[in-house]
């Protein structure tokens, strides 16, 4: 969809980003018991209410581990949940031929940004509204502010990247919604062609990989499934049943 194109343009710099400051190396896959305990200690520099302040504010005070903290410990919020509806469906309706167009309106821009500022609301890192918000901002001249939210999407783009090498199972990367997993990947320029659960828990995205070696990438979705039965014990009896065919 044209909407992701900020997203393709965005690779060259977060590229630039982690090779300058090896901020990749210094993060690593995350240690999601670490994060669990972390994000709900008020004494924790790392307790989700106050990164979830710093980051919804316009600066970029926030360093890169304090950045995978705050996207890793989503999974653990109360109100997680990775198949949540996005608010307001009637606006994301009229929004959808908007999002197709490769030329908007400045009223089309505002009802973009809208949008964006409502999702984000209700969900701080959904990627694909941090890139709406990026590009009406810098469309409408504010640039000193389509930096700084750029500054934040790339940070959190280089934390999925930093999780894995997305290669096998064990190197599988982590992201806490199954649309990032095609988000991210889109980043890469890379187009999905097909998608497969793989037991126990990792998703498996065929891509069109333009003559590269690596043909998909795996997903690590035990966190996010874990959190998913937790909360809806129901769908967990569905899902034995369908495996099992009984």
């Amino acid at each position: 969809m044209r909407h992701f194109l900020l997203l393709v343009a965005l690779a060259a710099t977060l590229c630039s980003f982690a090779a300058k400051n090896n901020a990749r190396a210094d993060l690593g896959r995350p240690d999601l018991d670490a994060i669990a305990k972390a994000c709900v200690d008020e004494a924790s520099p790392y307790y989700y209410p106050t990164l979830h302040k710093r980051f919804m504010a316009n600066d970029t005070s926030m360093t890169a581990v304090e950045f995978q903290y705050f996207y890793y410990g989503t999974f653990f919020q109360e109100d997680y949940d990775p198949y949540r509806e996005a608010p307001n469906p009637a606006l994301l309706q009229e929004l959808i031929p908007v999002y197709a167009k490769q030329q908007r309106t400045r009223a089309e821009r505002g009802k973009m940004l809208d949008y964006a500022m409502q999702v984000l609301e209700d969900n701080p890192v959904d990627l694909r509204q941090l890139t709406n918000r990026i590009y009406v901002y810098e469309q409408n001249g504010k640039y000193d502010l389509a930096k700084i939210w750029q500054y934040k999407l790339n940070h959190l783009l280089l934390v999925i990247a930093s999780s894995g090498t997305g290669a096998d199972p064990d190197n599988a990367f982590i992201v806490v919604y199954p649309q990032h997993e095609y988000d991210f990947l889109n980043l890469s320029k890379m187009t999905a062609t097909s998608q497969r659960f793989e037991p126990p828990h990792y998703d498996y995205i065929e891509v069109d990989s333009g003559g590269k070696a690596q043909k998909g990438y795996y997903f690590d979705v035990a966190e996010l499934l874990h959190q998913y039965f937790t909360k809806h014990p129901s769908e967990m009896e569905k899902a034995r049943r369908a495996a099992t065919g009984a």
